[in-house]
This record gives C-alpha cells, structure tokens and sequence, in this order.
C-alpha cells in the first residue's frame, strides 16, 4: 500500500534550479525582482519536481493571507451573482483570492466574526445590511472594509454604491415626460440605503412638477414578493398609471402581474422601470425599462479603495459613487421628440 505522496519543498527546487531558497520564494512572489535566467531555471526546475508553493505556509511568513473576505446575500437576484464574480474577477488581477461565506442579511452579523477568524486580509460586503455594532467590530480588527452598494449613515466603514438618488430623479422626469402622474413605488427593504435613496430621488423628481408618489409597497427585492406588492398597487382605484420598482427582479413580477393577471397592456396602460440593468432585462420577454448602475464600475472602484488601504495602510473613511445610467426599452412610452 503506497502512502501519501511527498511533498516538494523549495529547498529541493533551489538545489535542482542552483539557486538560493530566497530565489525560489521571489519566483513565485507576485511583484517580487528575480532575474529572468533565474526565473527560468526556477521554473523549469518546479515543472520537472511536480513543485507547487504553499500558499499558508507563504501566509504566515508575511502576516498575510492574500485572501480578502466576502460575506454575501441575494445570490437569487442575477444582479449580486454577477457582482460577485466581478468582484473576484477584479481581485484576481491584484492577485488576491477570495474567501466568500454566503448568508441571508439578517445572518450577516453572525458570519463576521467567523469570517475574521479566517485571518483574512481585508473584507468586502455587496449587498450587505451591516449593524453598527459590527461596523465597529470591523473597524477594530485593522482589516479595512468596504461595503459595496451600501453605505451607513455615521461615517465607520468605507463604501461605493451607484448613484440611486440621481437614478430615482431620472426615472421621474421620464414617466413625467411620457405623460405619467399616478407613479407607485415598490420599495426593496426598508433598512438599506439604496431602497431609501432610489425612492427619495422618485420623491424629488417628481416634486419638481408638482407631483407625489402616489402609492407604495415593499417588495424585499425579490420576484415573489415584488409580484405581491404589484397586485396591491394594481388593486387601488384609481390605480397606478406607472410603478418603478427598487430592482429589476421586483419590476420583472410586476410586470408578469401586469400582463398576465390584470390583462394590462404595457406600457400604453402601465408603465414599469426597474433598476439594475440586469442581463435578464434586456431580455426579449422583458424588454425592461431600467436604470444601469454600471455593476463593473462599481465592483472596481471597490477593490481599487481595498487594495489601497491594503498597500498604503491607509485608514481613512472614503464613500466613492458611481453615474447611473437610464436604459429606455420596451416598458415605457418613448419621449416626446
């Protein structure tokens, strides 16, 4: 019976290459100098050893876990799954691996701790509804934080989210335009910022031309009870003339209900704006007035702002926000010329 099969050390490598073990570790040290000839000894010496190098050895040697921790939430909603894998994606490039627990918003206070114990070297929270309690908890651990399409009021954690007030102002002056002026909201979850903000540029737009917000639900950001909340609205008398939705996953049920329950046609009797510019509005089923927060943008900004605290050990507070973009298709009238 064979046992395990022996590990390959550097050392082995250094005598094989004609090199120095330290050789060895700055050839497979990212950003580290090493000759190109000893490079290609290295390397060619690994090859023929079948040498890959630890990477927690390699950790625990420099205080660092090249890992960054990501907590998230709402993988269901197309939108935070493409996030992720740009964020990962983007880590990658400064060559950073992830550490990803996933949770529903209510679990995310229990998760960070466990997370931190990982020793990762820094944290990155899409989507995350984070207490202030564990804000704290972060900032105290020296790992700097960034939350992503979020941000807390008091000033304790880093952030980059889209612009949601000037998109909720852009879908106002377009249901305006197009002649619109019972406009519903349906709200994602009442504790995050983006919710509030989406629905307070509504607010503001529409105020401009003397009109309000005409009814409202909450729909927690997903299909089923955003379906829910557009039943509600499409049940008032006088019912709504127009909803915009938090998301583009809430907007997609609204406008199932819409055609399908109400025999609504849309949008010359509703008309329905989502928010995200998912792949799935673009859809030919859905066709999907939205707002695009430039989800590749925003997962950049993200893990530039990380990886300069990481680089720079510098520990100041930054919120960075990205332009929002209004994408027109087939649920909304087109503007007058």
């Amino acid at each position: 019976m064979k046992g395990p099969k022996k590990t390959v050390s550097s050392a082995e490598v250094a005598r094989l290459a004609g090199v120095s073990r330290s050789a060895v570790s700055r050839t497979f040290t990212p950003g580290a100098y090493v000759s190109e000839e000893t490079r290609r000894r290295v390397l060619e010496a690994a090859e023929m050893l079948h040498y890959s190098p630890n990477a927690i050895a390699r950790s625990l040697s420099k205080k660092s876990s090249g890992l960054v921790g990501i907590i998230a939430s709402n993988l269901d909603n197309p939108f935070y799954a493409a996030m992720l894998a740009e964020l990962s994606s983007q880590l990658q490039r400064h060559d950073y691996g992830i550490l990803l627990l996933v949770a529903d918003s209510p679990k995310l206070d229990t998760l960070i701790p466990k997370l931190l114990s990982y020793q990762v070297d820094g944290v990155i929270l899409p989507a995350a509804t984070l207490s202030s309690q564990m804000a704290v908890i972060l900032q105290r651990s020296g790992r700097p934080v960034v939350l992503v399409n979020r941000y807390l009021r008091d000033e304790v954690v880093s952030s980059v989210s889209g612009d949601n007030v000037g998109g909720g102002r852009a879908v106002a002056e377009l249901l305006v335009a197009t002649g619109h002026r019972r406009i519903a909201f349906i709200a994602g979850q009442d504790d995050t910022s983006s919710s509030r903000d989406r629905q307070q540029g509504l607010a503001e737009g529409l105020a401009r031309h003397g009109i309000a917000i005409c009814a409202r639900e909450t729909g927690q950001f997903n299909h089923h009870q955003g379906a829910i909340a557009a039943r509600q609205l499409l049940s008032r008398y006088p019912r709504p003339d127009a909803i915009f939705c938090a998301n583009d996953v809430m907007a997609m049920g609204a406008l199932e209900v819409a055609k399908v329950e109400f025999g609504l046609r849309v949008p010359e009797d509703l008309a329905i704006v989502g928010y995200d510019n998912s792949e799935q509005a673009g859809w030919p089923l859905h066709q999907l007035t939205t707002v695009d927060q430039h989800l590749g943008a925003m997962a950049r900004e993200a893990v530039e702002l990380l990886v300069d605290r990481l680089r720079t050990g510098h520990d100041g507070i930054e919120h960075r926000i990205v332009p929002a973009t209004l994408v027109q298709r087939a649920t909304t009238r087109r503007r007058p010329d």
